[in-house]
């Protein structure tokens, strides 16, 4: 993908939510909550387009999408039963590179990806570098069997340790692998932004 090369801080700051679920960053808008910019030149009044756009760039950003892969992946969301929004959120979710996220195993979704491409992770046993690779119920994901690689991702398990696991993964720490009991649904997943307006957005 293309690689985001701005400030995640000022993104942050930008839409006044911590759409990275890094720590440091709830940290960074306790101490400037305000948009990154001259607040003496004032806010311009943002239109529908604008809100709509604000909450597509939130997902896209959050988890590592390039344009592209983000509007692939709404139109496939579209193609299938269900509600497009809820259906764009748990697929998102189900990408590998964020499962190794969610289980603790990296400490962001960009060091998760790191790892899946750099051929740390397993899937099924087998090894993978494709991060945007979906994960199903019955799945297992593991950390590739060499000693640096383990060291590794269990000094990252126990920096993570209080971030919890959704029920929808089974981690085993001491084995360094998970298993997907179900797909996630829709009430599970952190809001981070309103799905519907990106719906409305691609709808035009």
């Amino acid at each position: 993908m293309a690689r985001n090369t701005k400030a995640k801080g000022k993104i942050v700051r930008r839409f006044g939510v911590n759409i990275f679920g890094n720590e440091k960053y709830d940290r960074l808008l306790k101490k400037k909550p305000n948009p990154p910019g001259n607040p003496k030149k004032g806010r311009v009044r943002q239109t529908e387009y604008g809100k709509q756009l604000g909450e597509k760039q939130k997902l896209k950003w959050a988890y590592g999408l390039s344009e592209r892969q983000f509007r692939n992946l709404f139109f496939k969301a579209k193609a299938q039963k269900g509600v497009t929004g809820h259906n764009m959120l748990i697929l998102l979710e189900r990408r590998i590179d964020n499962v190794v996220y969610r289980l603790g195993m990296a400490s962001s979704r960009s060091q998760a990806r790191q790892l899946v491409s750099h051929g740390h992770v397993l899937h099924n046993g087998r090894k993978t570098t494709i991060p945007s690779v979906l994960v199903r119920p019955g799945d297992t994901v593991s950390v590739r069997p060499r000693k640096p690689t383990q060291d590794m991702v269990r000094q990252y398990l126990a920096d993570n340790a209080t971030r919890p696991v959704p029920p929808w993964l089974a981690l085993s720490k001491d084995d360094m692998s998970a298993s997907v009991s179900v797909l996630p649904t829709r009430d599970i997943i952190p809001t981070i932004a309103e799905e519907q307006l990106i719906v409305e957005f691609y709808s035009k």
